[in-house]
């Protein structure tokens, strides 16, 4: 320093440690800024889009007071500020409420869907309206507080906390939400006059009708963010293990359950606000954390719950401007929003699928797998007792429903000696059960011989995509093609089901077939079909909510006998080449190695085992619909009588599947006859319990 020279202090050159040290903090207000920026322009667009006349120009007219319209400004008050703000409401609550559920869980799936928040406070708010109590808003949330907390209290359960549980926390996810779903299945069913609109409300709407929502509940969702907020310390040190933080002075399990309560509060709001959007909860944190290994302090739980909450707006309004810009804005006033967040939050499942490590793929398959031997003379008598049962089941689903029937009735129908009556009930009814007990059989051959190929024992048709794929070919068809015969309607489950399991085998195998990989990759893409199907439905025929609950929920009404020949030729052909195949299956259940030393095949043995799993379950959705679970309870529990030997475990399964469909027709029809429940609706609460059972069992075991 030269004489004279006047200073002000130490300089700051770029490598001393005060700049070290104040650059993570300039980086993170940064990004935050261009987040807050992002989403505030995205909000901006999302005002100008609307089925009026009123554009841009004039809402920045009204901004500035050069437009006193009074017409305009009734527009912008009374529809586009109530559907924005609704917008920034869903996001704020849903992108929050994930982050905690992640961080609680320590789970980077954990969110509003994948814990089954969502569905439980669906479940608990159609209930409500199918009894006809009215409830006042803040009672509506406190419904649907009850119903989403009831469920992910049980989620959490049965899955556990860790990252080394992500497959399980989904898997248990979807099981509650598919058990739940069920259930609001059947009430809108039975309760439709009192549940109208609530079919397409259950994707997710950001429609209002003014701003009551928001005066009542924005408040709500301030203070649970501000509590969350001042508890951000706990949580930060929650990350680093229990035991260190109780060391610290945290009180662990209230700290945890503080946590994913106000979370649920959050969600069961957001579900108030708009109904169960999907996916927000789970893509707005996973993208702030994964920006958090190149943002130095976005990991602590003040920005991460700011950054996701931020995040949640964008992606929530990102996806109404996107739907309105690509279908109109006439047409996306009937398509639920939470229909795209879906689409493009089962997208992010895969590619989190692909980033997430895993252990291998057989460690969930010894974890979770029955395989208990039998002497083939037991498993004989096991398939003998079952056929009798068979026998049994499909007699009873003759001679009961809304008409009562006698053995000798049924005998003279098959002499052809029956009265018009009789002739009348059985022309209706024999299609009917025919119908479900080959559905049942085909989806169970199917689900055992994807479980071989995948030696994943917790993979089935439904899960994995494949009978969404079926739903939504068969759907594009009835829909775009309402003329279409029942052939064309066949062929296009087939074509739908050959896609999905081409997309989920494709991706799953690329670095090998790993569990963890394929189960996520396949649920994603049985939401993005599904989100599909009810796309198409809302967009094409908003007010036949039946046309899509028959197809989404599997039933065997109307069926006749020309429904019956795709599923018996499907098993016609199958069935000889996967017996033929059982040794191999006993060997691709192993491991890799093992098959490839004994000189099996394994792509060819796979590529045919999965042809005939898409024609089994092509041909099963194409006469009945969608039918879930059926393909994953009925191979565990044919391995639990007769071990694992795919020989006796094959005939075992098909039987067991035959069985529980035929069982969840007949109580659909006779339950609360003359009104009918479809069979896929029962059959879910059937073998809910069970899948329920083994994850519980694979939980104890670890």
């Amino acid at each position: 320093m030269t004489p004279g020279t006047l200073t002000s202090g130490p300089r700051t050159t770029p490598d001393s440690p005060s700049a070290q040290l104040a650059e993570p903090g300039v980086r993170l207000v940064a990004v935050g800024g261009l987040l807050l920026a992002a989403t505030i322009i995205l909000a901006l667009v999302h005002i100008t889009q609307g089925t009026s006349t009123v554009n841009a120009g004039d809402i920045l007219g009204l901004v500035f007071g050069t437009n006193d319209d009074g017409d305009t400004a009734a527009v912008v008050a009374a529809s586009r500020v109530p559907r924005l703000v609704a917008g920034v409401l869903v996001g704020v609550a849903l992108g929050a409420a994930g982050a905690v559920m992640q961080s609680v869980s320590r789970n980077a799936l954990a969110s509003p869907d994948t814990l089954a928040v969502n569905a439980g406070a669906h479940l608990a708010i159609v209930a409500v309206a199918a009894i006809g109590l009215q409830m006042p808003l803040l009672g509506a949330v406190g419904v649907a507080f009850v119903g989403g907390l009831g469920a992910a209290a049980l989620v959490l359960a049965l899955s556990g906390t860790g990252q080394s549980t992500s497959v399980r926390l989904v898997l248990a996810g979807s099981a509650i939400a598919l058990a739940f779903s069920a259930l609001t299945h059947t009430l809108l069913i039975l309760f439709a006059q009192e549940t109208r609109g609530l079919f397409a409300w259950g994707s997710g709407s950001l429609g209002q009708s003014g701003m009551d929502k928001f005066v009542l509940l924005a408040p709500l969702i301030g203070v649970v963010l501000a509590v969350l907020l001042a508890k951000s310390r706990s949580l930060d040190l929650l990350t680093l293990g229990d035991d260190q933080a109780r060391v610290l002075g945290i009180k662990v399990r209230g700290t945890q359950i503080l946590a994913v309560v106000l979370a649920v509060l959050l969600a069961a709001a957001a579900v108030t606000i708009a109904g169960p959007i999907g996916f927000v909860g789970l893509a707005a944190p996973a993208v702030v954390r994964l920006a958090a290994a190149k943002v130095p302090g976005l990991h602590r739980h003040v920005p991460l719950i700011v950054a996701s909450a931020l995040m949640g707006i964008f992606l929530v309004l990102g996806a109404d401007v996107l739907l309105r810009a690509l279908v109109g804005a006439e047409a996306a006033v009937e398509v639920p929003t939470g229909v795209v967040t879906t689409i493009f939050g089962a997208i992010f499942l895969v590619v989190l699928a692909h980033r997430m490590r895993t252990s291998g793929p057989t460690r969930e398959a010894r974890s979770v797998s029955l395989r208990s031997a039998r002497s083939g003379r037991a498993g004989v008598v096991v398939i003998i007792v079952l056929a009798l049962l068979m026998v049994a089941g499909s007699i009873a689903g003759l001679l009961l429903g809304d008409a009562k029937l006698l053995l000798g009735d049924v005998a003279n129908w098959v002499s052809g000696q029956a009265g018009p009556v009789v002739s009348s009930v059985m022309d209706a009814r024999f299609p009917r059960v025919a119908a479900a007990l080959l559905a049942g059989a085909s989806l169970a051959l199917a689900g055992t011989a994807i479980q071989a190929v995948s030696r994943n024992p917790l993979a089935e048709p439904s899960i994995i995509g494949v009978s969404g794929g079926a739903g939504l070919g068969a759907i594009a068809v009835i829909t775009f093609v309402p003329l279409a015969g029942f052939w064309a309607v066949g062929a296009a489950a087939g074509v739908g089901a050959a896609v999905a399991s081409l997309i989920v085998f494709g991706l799953a195998l690329r670095g090998g077939m790993q569990t963890d990989r394929f189960v996520l990759v396949g649920i994603g893409v049985s939401a993005a079909a599904m989100a599909g199907i009810t796309l198409l439905i809302v967009l094409t025929d908003p007010w036949n909510e039946a046309k899509a609950l028959t197809w989404l929920s599997g039933s065997t009404y109307g069926r006749s006998m020309q429904h019956l020949i795709p599923m018996t030729v499907a098993l016609l052909l199958t069935v000889p080449v996967i017996a033929s195949l059982h040794r191999t299956q006993d060997l691709l259940s192993l491991d890799e190695d093992t098959p490839r030393l004994l000189g099996i095949a394994v792509p060819r043995s796979r590529l045919v085992l999965l042809v005939c799993a898409v024609m089994l379950t092509g041909s099963a959705v194409a006469g009945i619909g969608v039918i879930g679970f059926v393909g994953l309870v009925a191979p565990h529990a044919a391995r639990a009588l007769v071990g694992a030997r795919h020989k006796l475990a094959l005939p075992t399964a098909m039987l067991l599947g035959a069985l529980l469909v035929c069982a969840g027709d007949l109580l659909g029809r006779t339950m609360i006859a003359p009104a009918q429940l479809p069979a896929g609706l029962l059959t879910a609460l059937l073998g809910t319990p069970y899948f329920v059972y083994l994850l519980f069992r694979s939980r104890l075991a670890r």
